[in-house]
């Protein structure tokens, strides 16, 4: 295939990085203004509401709705278990027991006296924000997060797949023009960053998931290669949530174009 490739990306031994860093949607920020923090310390936190189960109950039970309130054996906003009895009522004046359970782990939310439903509400869901970098905290956006600010090498690749990812860096080929080839790869580089020098075939690409790594960096990939890894032929559009096994990073562009030396020396000499 033709080359592609983007010239004018950054890449500095040394950087000054502001990283802002916040939830989806309000919550608490754990840390104040001038703490320290790790990468992998959680800097905010907020709870996501779990999905709705709409339920007939009244219909259920062969009730009315309007006696669903004193057929109710928990209260709202009750917590309940996945198959707990939830609510009972006698049918048949009085001679036959029902009973109706829940098909979640939450709570009961609401009830309506006049349709008969009641609404259940799975457990609140977590959401945590990692600091992402070792630094300082510089501002605290209240309820929303934080910016982390560190002194680091930066360099910016042109494309990528897969998410965020934290791990030693570990250099596998020994200069920018190899191939990452699978007899590089074993048990030492797992949950490692990986630096893979100037592309890798497919067989590596496997092999790299097979062990754990956490990411490769390459200079470029062959983009039967990339179908091949995400299962699907990727055109212009915002990469970044991808289900693939590790994430993928492409300093150069693609094709077979080695990583720039600088690019690999900076990579190298880090780690030394």
């Amino acid at each position: 295939m033709a080359h592609a490739y983007t010239p004018g990306l950054k890449v500095s031994e040394k950087a000054v990085i502001r990283k802002e860093r916040k939830l989806p949607l309000w919550g608490d920020v754990l840390v104040n203004k001038g703490d320290r923090v790790k990468a992998e310390d959680v800097v905010a936190r907020a709870l996501l509401p779990g999905p709705v189960h709409p339920k007939n109950l009244a219909g259920e039970l062969g009730i009315s709705p309007s006696e669903l309130k004193n057929a109710l054996i928990v209260k709202k906003g009750e917590s309940i278990k996945k198959g707990q009895v939830i609510a009972r009522a006698r049918v048949f004046f009085g001679l036959f027991k029902v009973e109706a359970t829940s098909p979640i782990d939450g709570y009961l939310e609401d009830y309506s006296e006049i349709t008969g439903q009641v609404i259940l509400r799975e457990n609140p869901i977590p959401v945590e924000v990692l600091a992402y970098l070792d630094g300082v905290v510089e501002e605290v956006i209240p309820r929303e997060g934080v910016i982390i600010r560190t002194v680091a090498a930066l360099v910016q690749g042109i494309f990528g797949v897969g998410g965020e990812k934290i791990g030693t860096l570990k250099v596998a080929v020994d200069s920018p023009y190899d191939i990452l080839k699978s007899d590089r790869i074993n048990e030492n580089l797992k949950g490692a960053i990986v630096v893979g020098g100037r592309s890798a075939d497919i067989d590596a690409i496997n092999k790299a998931a097979e062990v754990g790594i956490k990411a490769l960096v390459l200079g470029s990939i062959d983009d039967g290669v990339l179908r091949e890894f995400v299962g699907y032929d990727i055109g212009v559009a915002i990469t970044g949530n991808e289900n693939v096994p590790f994430t993928l990073i492409i300093t150069e562009g693609f094709g077979d174009l080695p990583m720039a030396e600088r690019t690999f020396n900076l990579f190298k000499n880090g780690i030394l």
